[in-house]
């Protein structure tokens, strides 16, 4: 490690005397312009401008604005020009200029950009489309209401965000065709499970989602596909201002969202609130055929499942928080996030056999679940005098509490008894991180962090039912409690340089983790170890219209709760599903590579990622080795594996009148694990389980197109299509599906409010479909409600741009350089 650090050392120290030694050559291009871009309405910097330097209409120099919004162009000859910036959805900005041997250094100050759209007395008006932008560690997706337009949760837009998919039966979201992935709100990690967080954020609240495919040192390593930050709007305004949200969906039940965002700001406090909720009732119904083949006939496998489940859940989402502006250098900010949740289901599994002696069965089960999230959260940040030179503290702490109570009910050929589950859950989690950041020069920005997580969630476990014992015999179901604890401690430092064209950042973060398990009181895993996690960004842009970047970083996926838990999650007369207590992490090393290129009406964007994966855990179907008649849906660590995939996007705007927003992205990926099949036996029992190493090349891919027609100033009408291609697992294949979506949004009262009505999956095609041989011949298919319809209304109140102040906000609305997302 020592000597790790000394050779980076003696490197950077070579780099920087090399560059302060160089002679300078040219002695008639003396000249440099410099400044800062900013949007006059946020006061917030714009990365990635293009500024160029003109001559009788000639460009001479060009260049981009770096993420603070700072750029600096060099090695002007002296003379007079045209200076412009220039930024899609803003208007250009122009000045004449000179440099001469008076006045070579030519320092513009702040230049204020303003949006290209009309702006009406007293509304802060939204960006009217969605664009892409490419930042040095982050695709940034500025979310504009043909986005927004899709639905009424952040759970209803994702699909339509390149690289993202949400499986619309459990809500659980995954990128490049993977689910491990972390999920941050305005720099933060909730404690609320993904999937019920998603469906409390309204999409009109969103003003644009990150994906951090490959962060670097300053995160977090968790997540083989990386981090998503959703990052909200967050009022300017003097005095009382509010946003108010309502929406309704319907296809066989109802399904009402609303919220309410309160902001009041007077001299140095700033107070805020925010309400949101989710009620609604949700149908669910599906059906799976086992076929008769050779192993499974000796016991009647060939049958047919059908499902029908109801859920009536309702959710509550609350903020409330305060800014304390101390004087111009110290902020103290402080707020606390309650999500409450309440959830009923019911379900009803028939199990039909084909072979009438063998007789029916059927399962009936009722389940309430109620829990409740509790964060509180201090930051403390410091300005020096230097623009961009602060430390940050930031302490958070959450506590998360769940009750489910399920009761199972079974009838026809089963000698199954009817039993209770009760299942208590508590977690705990406190993070404390102390960054630093310090610009050593114009072009030069060192950062430095620490952190601190300590994580603990304590399960237990009781029930009236029956299980099989090793003899086969049906004995009571033992209570269990599992106690799971990570501690996690770590530091970071990141360095990163920009030049004329280009840029680079290099960092590691190193970790120590220990990890323990403890089942009825007895320590059943444990797992200690320590890893260094290196990133590095390089970016060339050789023209204002062209981009090219190449970065790398090491991952870790960490087994989560689900995972690990051994005690029963669920279960129907056939399946049971189970975690592994003995789960390792997998570690993954990634590699990303993208181009964006800057058309006259649009930009697009490439790229192409490799990922190296060491002990990918993954989804196992087993043979229960109690019952051979029966299986175990768990979790494993499988063989090493790759993957890589290709992206592209665009925002274009080919009319006045026509934008479009289109992706495209294929992933593949080499799955290798280990199954399950049953010798032919007239009494099929353990011994007759034989195991098959699998190797799967799945190769997926999905599109998506949305239009946008601007009818009049106050009529839009939007058009979205969306269609994923097949997907090969090692013991099932899931089928391609797509849907197409329309939809209008109305402007009314001076472009305060606004109502949106959409008609989604018009075609009725949504389906998930799937077909599988491991460890049994099996097709299946899921349905939900997804040809909806929806109705929306958002209306903003309160204070205009006269009214309107520039405030100074501890994190630019996000916590983009925080080292203690996680």
């Amino acid at each position: 490690m020592k000597q790790f650090i000394l050779c980076c050392m003696i490197a950077l120290s070579t780099i920087l005397n090399a560059q302060n030694s160089a002679p300078n050559t040219n002695f008639t291009k003396l000249g440099s312009v410099s400044g800062t871009v900013i949007d006059k309405s946020l006061q917030q910097p714009i990365p990635y401008a293009t500024v160029v330097i003109k001559k009788e209409g000639n460009t001479i120099v060009g260049g981009i604005t770096n993420d603070d919004g700072t750029f600096q162009l060099s090695n002007i000859e002296e003379g007079s020009y045209l200076f412009e910036v220039q930024f899609i959805g803003y208007n250009t900005f122009s000045k004449a200029i000179t440099i001469s041997k008076e006045n070579r250094k030519v320092a513009l100050g702040t230049i204020t950009l303003e949006e290209n759209i009309t702006e009406l007395e007293g509304v802060d008006v939204v960006a009217e489309r969605s664009s892409i932008e490419q930042k040095i560690d982050r695709k940034v997706i500025n979310v504009g209401k043909d986005l927004t337009t899709q639905g009424a949760t952040a759970s209803d837009i994702m699909n339509n965000i390149p690289s993202l998919n949400v499986d619309q039966q459990t809500g659980d979201l995954s990128m490049r065709g993977n689910s491990n992935v972390r999920v941050m709100v305005d720099g933060k990690l909730s404690n609320v499970p993904v999937a019920q967080l998603l469906k409390q954020i309204p999409s009109t609240s969103i003003k644009k989602i990150e994906l951090i495919t490959n962060p670097s040192a300053k995160y977090n390593p968790e997540g083989m596909s990386g981090l998503i930050n959703i990052v909200l709007y967050k009022d300017a305004n003097i005095g009382f201002n509010g946003n108010l949200n309502l929406g309704l969906s319907y296809q066989e039940e109802a399904k009402f969202n609303s919220s309410i965002d309160l902001n009041y700001r007077r001299g140095k406090f700033n107070f805020y609130g925010n309400y949101g909720n989710n009620i609604g009732k949700y149908v669910n119904d599906g059906r799976i055929e086992r076929f008769d083949d050779e192993a499974s006939a000796n016991f009647n496998e060939n049958q047919i499942q059908n499902f029908n489940f109801f859920n009536n859940n309702k959710s509550h989402l609350y903020k409330l928080g305060v800014d304390f502006f101390l004087d111009d250098n110290n902020t103290i900010s402080v707020f606390t996030n309650q999500n409450i949740y309440d959830g009923e289901g019911s379900g009803d599994t028939r199990i039909t056999n084909v072979d009438p002696s063998v007789g029916d069965t059927q399962q009936l089960f009722t389940s309430n679940n109620s829990n409740q999230n509790e964060q509180y959260n201090f930051d403390y940040k410091r300005d020096f005098e230097k623009e961009g030179h602060n430390i940050e503290l930031e302490v958070d702490y959450s506590n998360f509490s769940d009750e489910e109570n399920a009761d199972f009910n079974y009838s026809g050929a089963t000698t199954q008894p009817d039993y209770l589950d009760f299942v208590d859950t508590r977690r705990q989690q406190t993070i404390a991180n102390l960054d630093y950041v310090n610009p050593l020069s114009e072009k030069s920005k060192l950062e430095l962090g620490v952190e601190t997580r300590n994580f603990e969630t304590n399960v237990d476990y009781n029930s009236t039912g029956f299980t099989f014992s090793s003899g086969g015999q049906l004995v009571p179901t033992p209570s269990t409690e599992f106690i799971y604890g990570m501690d996690i401690y770590s530091g970071y430092a990141t360095f990163g340089q920009n030049f004329e064209k280009w840029s680079y950042q290099v960092g590691a973060r190193y970790e120590n983790v220990s990890v323990k398990a403890d089942t009825n009181s007895v320590r059943s895993f444990t797992d200690n170890y320590s890893q260094l996690y290196p990133s590095a960004f390089v970016t060339y842009s050789p023209s204002e219209k062209n981009q090219f970047q190449v970065s790398y970083s090491k991952r870790v996926d960490r087994p989560g709760l689900t995972q690990v838990n051994p005690i029963r999650e669920w279960s129907t007369p056939i399946i049971s599903s189970y975690g592994n207590e003995s789960l390792k992490p997998q570690f993954t090393n990634s590699f990303e590579t993208n181009y964006t290129r800057r058309l006259e009406h649009g930009s697009i964007t490439l790229g192409v990622y490799y990922r190296a994966i060491k002990d990918e855990i993954n989804r196992a179907l087993y043979i229960d080795r109690l019952d051979v008649s029966k299986q175990v849906l768990t979790y494993d660590n499988f063989d090493d594996t790759e993957a890589f995939g290709f992206e592209i996007s665009t925002n274009y705007k080919p009319l006045e009148w026509w934008s479009i927003n289109g992706s495209f992205d294929l992933y593949s990926q080499t799955q290798r694990g280990l199954t399950e099949q049953l010798n032919p036996s007239d009494t099929p029992s353990v011994d007759d389980i034989v195991e098959e190493k699998i190797k799967v090349e799945n190769v997926a891919y999905n599109a998506r197109l949305n239009n946008n027609f601007t009818i009049t100033k106050k009529l839009s009408l939007s058009l979205f299509g969306f269609y994923r291609g097949e997907n090969k697992g090692i013991q099932m294949n899931a089928q391609p599906m797509y849907f197409v979506n329309t939809g209008a949004r109305y402007s009314f009262a001076q472009g305060k409010g606004t109502f949106s009505l959409n008609f989604n999956d018009i075609f009725n095609t949504m389906q998930f479909r799937f077909e599988g041989e491991r460890p049994y011949m099996q097709e299946g298919a899921f349905n939900w409600e997804s040809r909806t319809i929806f109705a929306g209304l958002s209306y903003r109140f309160g204070g205009g741009k006269n009214r309107k102040a520039a405030r100074k906000n501890r994190d630019n609305n996000t916590k983009e350089s925080s080292g203690g997302g996680f």
